[in-house]
């Protein structure tokens, strides 16, 4: 049985329900409980996740030791009803063990394909940034194509297909940093930052069970991540909101920090994420609010910063928050009631600078 969340979504899209966001903010709501039964708060976090999931992206979940990443991917998986994989990232995995591998089979004298973990709906790369780049390689057709080639031969992967990965920013020894092609992959960052005191002591308290921590199942499933997909798209957006995307991602670009700036790719993602967060918060409309609020988590990581910003420790978060205080933001308007044309009144988003 499966929790409201997704049949809400199927009926209201059966029913032609002109609201499908407020469904799409149940399905979120459904799978963050379950999956906060294990992770103690991380809300935001859990919520770019899912915003990713909504967006067929992939997720880069980076931050220090011991924080939560594998415990909230893991979390997330077994919550999706999905078929689920995890690898393990180390200096020797080769590319086969993520892909598979054609063998022979002496019973029937021919080769035969074993299929590797790329081959699931949900795949969690555990500290991905400890494979070599040849290994790291293998995953970019299935991130970017959702197919994988072994031998000559080209295969689909399955649908949904999404990229839950793990990296220790700080850590340097034993390690082989993401290029760029692969970051520029990743739809979002998430960070997870420590816990709060009150946090601190839950955790205690939740794990102190001698049988280990909670277990949970999922709460949705395939269908159920289709239909939320089918209903991102339908969220409205303004042309001066669709400007100020454009706006915003040239203006990574042209940042005198930045020796490379965010990519067209780049740009589509945080169009469609602001579409995801605007159903997620119960609208079917992207405000200048939701771009900004999507825009550190879809750019930072994806730009490369020059000379002088590497020298002075500034990172791509830093660049983002200057960005959207030199970008105008346009006085956007909240739609009439039973009408798809903008009312008088303006939604207080507030001016950049």
């Amino acid at each position: 049985m499966f929790a409201s969340g997704a049949s809400n979504l199927r009926q209201s899209q059966e029913t032609n329900d002109p609201s499908p966001d407020l469904a799409i903010q149940a399905f979120v709501e459904t799978v963050k409980i379950n999956v906060q039964r294990v992770v103690v708060g991380k809300g935001d976090g859990i919520e770019l996740a899912l915003i990713a999931l909504l967006c067929g992206g992939h997720v880069l979940i980076e931050d220090v030791p011991g924080i939560g990443k594998t415990t909230l991917a893991r979390a997330l998986a077994d919550s999706l009803g999905c078929t689920f994989k995890r690898i393990q990232f180390t200096p020797d995995l080769m590319p086969s063990d993520v892909l598979g591998v054609n063998f022979f089979n002496q019973k029937t004298g021919d080769f035969q394909f074993r299929a590797g973990p790329v081959f699931s709906q949900v795949l969690v790369a555990d500290e991905i940034n400890r494979a070599t780049p040849r290994t790291q390689s293998a995953l970019l057709e299935a991130m970017q194509e959702r197919q994988a080639t072994v031998d000559g031969e080209t295969m689909p992967l399955p649908d949904p297909f999404l990229v839950l990965a793990t990296q220790n920013p700080i850590e340097l020894e034993g390690t082989f940093p993401l290029p760029e092609a692969q970051l520029d992959r990743f739809m979002v960052r998430v960070e997870l930052g420590y816990p709060t005191e009150a946090e601190e002591r839950d955790i205690f308290l939740r794990f102190d069970d001698p049988a280990g921590s909670p277990e949970i199942g999922p709460v949705t499933d395939a269908d159920g991540i289709a239909s939320a997909r089918q209903a991102v798209p339908k969220v409205r957006v303004d042309e001066s909101v669709r400007d100020y995307v454009a706006q915003v991602t040239r203006a990574t670009r042209e940042h005198e920090g930045v020796e490379l700036g965010a990519s067209p790719r780049a740009g589509l993602a945080l169009y469609k994420t602001s579409q995801a967060r605007a159903a997620l918060m119960g609208r079917d409309y992207v405000l200048p609010d939701d771009v900004k609020a999507m825009a550190a988590p879809v750019l930072a990581h994806r730009m490369i910063m020059g000379a002088s910003s590497r020298l002075r420790g500034v990172v791509g978060s830093a660049i983002v928050a200057e960005v959207l205080d030199a970008v105008p933001v346009p006085i956007e308007r909240e739609p009439a009631p039973d009408s798809g044309t903008p009312d008088s009144g303006p939604t207080g988003t507030g001016t950049g600078g």
